[in-house]
């Protein structure tokens, strides 16, 4: 009897590289692994100066894979300067290809999933560019159904999971997980292909962070962010009207305060009456803006959410 040898899981080749900067990303040696192979910081630069213009098509598609080692990059000028905007421009003007656009879609998902760096950027712009991959979708569908479902799967996880609410630093530049979540979540619930339940999750997993636990209080811009993915949530029409109430209701119900007065007594209980209202707010201003009835309607019950709050 012939004995079956074990299968061992293959890895190819060229992604051996990303795979073993993954790793690194845990550690300090991190900065080894940007710029990509081939590359200076000075030459990363010009690509930036040239308005990311590369003549050379399967160039320009590997640059695009390689700008992934440096999502953690501790310098701003290469992590939101080089890789976010450079990556955005392409795929915006629709300069990769199909098989480019998948990889930046699986890798961006390990990413996420993974490990975070020490210093806490790679995560927040691995979701910023995958907000990108997510919306060349929306524009062009070309996504599996199962690639959409494993998406909201990793965004929800994402954004119901950040703790850490760090936004700009004068030396270090942006982390702005939750902000940078948001738009991911923005780009999905934008998306026709995306169903009903998904966007649900997607709503559970805003509604995590409108007032996170603790005293954070919100600062760079949070809250309208989490507002406008929100609101186009909100404003899908196979999400029954009163279902999006009823989640805006929930946010302004006090528990597990006996009424919103409470919060006053407490540095965590001001910061979520913040928060709350903050998003309320933005919330309310983008349904008036919208100009329609489902925005009036909307505007209507955001109202009474936010008096409930200010009670």
């Amino acid at each position: 009897m012939l004995l079956r040898q074990p299968e061992i899981a293959t890895v190819h080749p060229l992604r051996l590289p990303f795979l073993l900067c993954l790793f690194l990303l845990a550690y300090p040696i991190a900065a080894l692994c940007c710029p990509p192979a081939g590359y200076s910081r000075a030459d990363l630069a010009s690509v930036k100066q040239a308005g990311f213009a590369v003549a050379d098509d399967d160039r320009r598609n590997r640059l695009a894979i390689a700008l992934l080692t440096c999502t953690a990059d501790p310098d701003p000028d290469i992590r939101d300067g080089v890789v976010y905007e450079g990556l955005a421009t392409w795929l915006r003007d629709s300069q990769l290809t199909a098989a480019t656009v998948s990889r930046l879609l699986s890798d961006l998902q390990e990413q996420l999933q993974g490990p975070e760096d020490p210093a806490g950027f790679r995560k927040p712009f691995a979701a910023l560019v995958l907000a990108e991959v997510a919306r060349t979708d929306r524009i062009e569908p070309a996504f599996t159904p199962a690639q959409r479902e494993q998406l909201v799967q990793v965004a929800t996880a994402y954004l119901g999971g950040v703790g850490d609410y760090r936004g700009f630093s004068a030396t270090e530049g942006w982390r702005h997980g939750v902000a940078h979540g948001s738009d991911l979540a923005l780009q999905l619930v934008l998306n026709p292909n995306i169903n009903a339940e998904q966007v649900r999750r997607l709503l559970s997993a805003i509604a995590v962070q409108v007032a996170p636990p603790g005293e954070v209080f919100y600062i760079y811009g949070e809250p309208g962010r989490l507002a406008r993915a929100a609101f186009y949530a909100l404003r899908r029409e196979d999400l029954p009207r009163q279902d999006g109430y009823a989640w805006l209701h929930r946010l302004a119900d006090p528990d597990p305060l006996a009424a919103w007065h409470d919060a006053y007594a407490s540095q965590a209980g001001l910061a979520r009456r913040h928060n709350t209202l903050a998003f309320l707010q933005a919330l309310h201003l983008s349904a008036i803006a919208a100009g329609d009835e489902p925005g009036s309607a909307l505007a209507s019950q955001v109202l009474v959410a936010i008096r409930q709050v200010q009670n």
